[in-house]
């Protein structure tokens, strides 16, 4: 799936394992975990959970860990009562973390981040009073004093981190967080000594740097996150990143990571649809143009990549966040030859980043642990069941590799030819093929722990009770839901699973019924161009329009029309009133809606449905009576629980568990589908 080296033909990961020694302190690898925020910060009892979290990391053998930001002041945070460092008391609350890491062999850093104008509370400041669009606060301009007072309160913040125990510190410079919008004119627009040219315009991160070093001491790392690209209207230059470089080193820091994107571009730079290591080659871009050691970042999921990389001399460190979310012992099963037992980051962002941005607790879709390191744990049982479970699909996968990995003896059936459920058709949609991993990781799991595998045979309920198991365990998903309509059984009329998993063809002309999740993927699957972008760096940048040779200001250009004109017309419909894509996940869904946008696919709201004919979808819309000429229907109108064996186990006195689609079909979620696996598998 991306540029790989055979890693294991030469004596392992050599390059991505190897030490890396900064003088004054060794790194045990070149994996940097990088910085999450978790909302574990701002939870009761939170920092216990975080020493946790990061101890697991520690463990796993992360070379060093950053943590989640941590705001230099009130008006710095995230939030109104998000996690800050401007006092002992604070510093002294994260002394478990760090005590906790370094009794585990591990390094780790806090990252110092002041939102500026991202801040959502009305304390928010920034460069100039220039409004995010992504904000509802217009920011506070920075008076030169408090700008004074600023650079002063990120030093006394990296001081508080070395007493609270920490190894180092880095200084958040992009993403468009405060720093990214004193260096970009987009956002700064002072005639003063903080604004005007690009000198005056980096003055801050430099001064920030210089403080920072001077309250420290020489022995302390200081990384700083210097946005590579951009890729928003007025961003940097890649001259005016050298020249900022060259600044930060010459200020003292000790290595320098890449950030790539600001919160606010419209180009997916995180996703699962954007290819692995692309931004690889940017961050070598700048290697050669410094001598500190340099972190690459941005889905890099696999220590194939991350060898890659290193071997290529792109980077000195890879930094990898979610990987660490999905697997804590990334590193150290890389180490022990078990990398097919990864837990890879399928860069969902289901449960982290779509978490963080809606206030709710960080965690991860394949690994439900994640900042529960503390409350969900798999022990090994003394008093071993016979269990079945019915059904192979995320729900049912997660319970039985849980139960064998604690020492049941399991059963798993289903009547597909193989693993992976919904899973199977999720894949089929071009930006979604990492969900193959997921089936790897459980099949591998699955075999590991002496699970009894039955596939190609529907199990009866008798059956079950003949077999006597101690537990039996309904994960057997759902049936699309059918229409009930004039027409419904025409023959132009399919359902998602006719199109994406039985491969039924589809003409040029289609209705989808259905504005969910479910709708959008087969609208993205009919409309897909063909061209493998996922797996192509080139061709995603030209389909989205910059440049990873930074030619141009931010890396912007302009996009290539025929990376995105679609082999089909396709309308979407849905009854129930207001915009499409409101299920669609925060961090990801706006993807999916620029690219169905410029496929030029339709969308009806608030319709009636009338029949389907050979003229094609009748349908009314306010009032007003019209069909869609068309080749196929596809319905994408929901599901329902499939739990026909429920009543013969019952009558039979045995009262199944039922989890995933057969508890709630609803929207098709692997996130919760995994999660009631997971809690099921630890609890019996």
């Amino acid at each position: 799936m991306a540029d790989t080296v055979a890693a294991t033909q030469q004596g392992g990961y050599p390059h991505f394992l190897e030490p890396l020694d900064l003088g004054f302190v060794k790194l045990r690898n070149r994996a940097l975990m990088g910085s999450m925020h978790t909302a574990l910060e701002e939870t009761e009892h939170g920092f216990e959970r975080l020493a946790a979290f990061y101890a697991e990391r520690a463990r796993g053998e992360a070379g060093l860990i950053v943590t989640g930001g941590i705001a230099p002041n009130p008006a710095g945070r995230v939030f109104t009562g998000a996690a800050k460092m401007d006092t002992e008391h604070e510093a002294d609350e994260h002394k478990v973390i760090t005590r906790a890491v370094h009794d585990n062999g591990g390094l780790i850093a806090m990252q110092v981040l002041h939102t500026g104008r991202y801040g959502y509370h009305r304390e928010a400041v920034g460069a100039s009073e220039l409004q995010a669009p992504i904000n509802f606060v217009k920011p506070k301009k920075l008076s030169d004093e408090a700008v004074h007072q600023t650079i002063a309160d990120y030093a006394k913040c990296a001081q508080l981190a070395q007493y609270a125990g920490y190894d180092g510190v880095e200084i958040m410079g992009s993403e468009g967080y405060l720093i990214n919008q004193f260096t970009a004119a987009r956002t700064n627009n002072r005639d003063d000594e903080w604004g005007g040219t690009y000198e005056k315009r980096m003055r801050f991160p430099v001064e920030v740097v210089k403080a920072v070093r001077k309250a420290v001491g020489e022995k302390f790392i200081i990384i700083y996150r210097l946005s590579l690209l951009d890729l928003v209207d007025g961003g940097s230059s890649w001259p005016e990143v050298v020249q900022l470089a060259h600044a930060i080193e010459k200020a003292g820091a000790t290595i320098i990571n890449s950030g790539i994107g600001w919160h606010e571009a419209r180009i997916p730079t995180i996703a699962m649809v954007v290819p692995r290591g692309i931004f690889s080659t940017v961050t070598g871009k700048l290697k050669k143009e410094v001598t500190l050691p340099v972190v690459t970042s941005n889905r890099i999921n696999t220590p194939e990549i991350a060898e890659a990389i290193i071997a290529r001399g792109d980077a000195d460190l890879v930094s990898m966040a979610r990987p660490f979310l999905a697997d804590g012992a990334f590193v150290a099963k890389t180490r022990a030859g078990r990398a097919q037992f990864i837990n890879t980051c399928i860069a969902c962002n289901q449960a982290c980043l779509d978490h963080t941005f809606s206030g709710k607790l960080t965690s991860c879709l394949v690994n439900p642990r994640a900042c529960n390191e503390t409350n969900l744990n798999y022990n090994r049982t003394d008093k071993p069941r016979k269990i079945a479970v019915v059904g192979a699909g995320p729900a049912g996968m997660s319970a039985a590799s849980v139960l064998a990995e604690r020492g049941h003896h399991v059963t798993l059936f289903d009547a597909a030819d193989k693993i992976g459920g919904q899973l199977n058709i999720a894949k089929e949609i071009p930006s979604k093929r990492e969900f193959e991993e997921t089936i790897r990781y459980f099949g591998n799991m699955l075999h590991e722990h002496q699970a009894d595998v039955r596939l190609g045979k529907k199990v009866s309920a008798e059956e079950l009770i003949q077999a006597k198991f101690d537990e039996v365990i309904l994960a057997t998903g759902i049936v699309p839901r059918k229409l009930n309509l004039p027409g419904a059984d025409s023959a132009k009329v399919l359902s998602y699973v006719d199109v994406l998993r039985e491969k039924k063809t589809v003409g040029k002309n289609v209705a989808i019924i259905g504005g969910g999740g479910i709708g959008y993927d087969t609208a993205l699957y009919l409309t897909d161009p063909g061209h493998k972008t996922w797996a192509n760096p080139e061709e995603f940048a030209k389909e989205w329009g910059f440049d990873l040779k930074v030619s141009t200001r931010a890396g912007l250009t302009e996009k290539s029309p025929e990376l995105v004109a679609a082999p089909r017309q396709v309308t979407m419909f849905k009854r129930s009133k207001g915009k499409f894509g409101n299920t669609l996940g925060k961090t990801t869904g706006w993807i999916h809606k620029i690219t169905l946008d410029e496929r030029t696919v339709a969308q009806f709201s608030n319709i009636t449905y009338d029949k389907i004919d050979e003229q094609g979808l009748h349908y009314t819309l306010k009032g007003e009576s019209k069909v869609l000429p068309c080749d196929n229907v596809i319905v994408c109108a929901g599901q329902e629980p499939l739990r026909d064996l429920e009543a013969g186990l019952v009558a039979a006195g045995i009262a199944p568990h039922i989890i995933g689609g057969a508890l709630e079909a609803g929207e098709l979620d692997a996130k919760r589908a995994i999660l009631q696996g997971a809690e099921l598998g630890a609890r019996l």
